[in-house]
């Protein structure tokens, strides 16, 4: 995955992820507790000499992400160890779990009015972990004993249910390959979650 084109689709899609984070995610954000440090990365466990967070992440597109899963303080669970020597691959796994999480967390809030089950946040995380750190691994030359264990749930939320998790887990699935334009382009005619709500419930009347 070295072409220029498909660099340039996946600082897309990292793009959009902000993107929308900042227009309808971080909004309606609620002040949460952090759940505490994961389990350690490969560089501080049993599989050392993978590529750091040092040697990957500084000035990278991929940092935005890691800057994104911080607002999530409850899902946001890296290496206890925190450090540049970190493996670059398991942070980013780490970022995406906070994310699709932290999203799919809102979504529920905003559109059902409730808690979203811990099955979904558990599924969401597990997809979005592997299908972007895939992504960055591949991008990098940089394997991940950790993520090889992981595979992705047989169901996943689709955009028609979560819009924003939907559509952030299927555009990952394989960015270089598949369709560069949005699962859910009406999305893109939206400024808040109101705005999306209010578009699911017209649809489900509608139906």
């Amino acid at each position: 995955m070295s072409s220029a084109t498909d660099t340039l689709t996946i600082h897309q899609l990292l793009g959009r992820i902000v993107y929308f984070h900042a227009l309808f995610i971080e909004p309606a954000l609620r002040p949460n507790a952090p759940l505490g440090p994961g389990p350690v990365c490969c560089n501080h466990g049993a599989a050392l000499g993978r590529r750091t967070v040092d040697d990957l992440l500084p000035d990278s597109a991929w940092s935005a992400l890691a800057e994104v899963a911080t607002t999530f303080p409850a899902h946001h669970r890296p290496c206890p160890k925190a450090a540049g020597s970190c493996c670059a691959t398991c942070r980013i796994a780490a970022a995406a779990r906070a994310v699709a999480a932290g999203w799919a967390e809102t979504e529920c809030r905003s559109y059902r009015q409730n808690e979203p089950a811990e099955m979904l946040l558990r599924t969401c995380k597990r997809a979005a972990a592997v299908r972007l750190g895939r992504v960055f691994a591949a991008q990098h030359a940089a394997p991940c004993p950790a993520l090889d264990q992981l595979t992705v749930p047989d169901s996943l939320p689709g955009a028609e249910e979560l819009p924003l998790t939907g559509e952030l887990l299927a555009l990952w699935a394989n960015p270089t390959v598949t369709t560069r334009h949005p699962v859910a382009s009406w999305l893109n005619h939206c400024t808040g979650l109101d705005d999306i709500r209010r578009v699911l419930e017209t649809r489900r009347t509608g139906s």
